[in-house]
């Protein structure tokens, strides 16, 4: 088994503090959205794009706060497995390490999925206006714009 030393699992701590920075500006700026789509709600601006972004919403916070419990997760067990190191438990100390690499992994998987939520909701958004159609990156970077 590979020895790990208290600095290993401390290399983990600004990744995932900059991680949860992420997460939680990501939050910020949905939270901003929520506020000013609620407002064209109450004024009556009962649009159906208005809807499907609240529901886009609710999806993409629930991710966000699933990303940010696990990487609350991962770094509680970098505490503890610097704690079981000091204490001088190698083999608890693996398995705590083990598990915030697999609590960091899956946050940054979440984020992945909420990533592409988001560039769902600006489809959506884009979807209002109709001189647009339908293209993917490989139209997007071939085809010159004449304009």
């Amino acid at each position: 088994m590979i020895d790990i030393n208290i600095n290993t699992p401390a290399l983990l701590f600004p990744a995932i503090t900059l991680l949860m920075l992420a997460y939680t500006n990501r939050f910020l700026s949905l939270a901003s959205l929520v506020r000013k789509l609620h407002i064209e709600y109450i004024k009556g601006q009962k649009e159906k794009n208005i809807l499907l972004q609240i529901k886009n919403i609710r999806s993409r916070l629930n991710l966000i706060r699933y990303m940010q419990g696990l990487g609350i997760l991962s770094f509680l067990c970098c505490v503890l497995c610097m704690y079981a190191i000091f204490r001088g438990w190698p083999n608890l100390s693996h398995w705590i390490f083990a598990a915030s690499l697999i609590f960091l992994l899956a946050s940054i998987i979440l984020s992945l999925l909420e990533i592409n939520k988001s560039t769902k909701a600006i489809e959506l958004e884009l979807s209002d206006i109709e001189e647009l159609d339908r293209q993917n990156i490989f139209t997007d970077i071939f085809t010159m714009d004449n304009n």
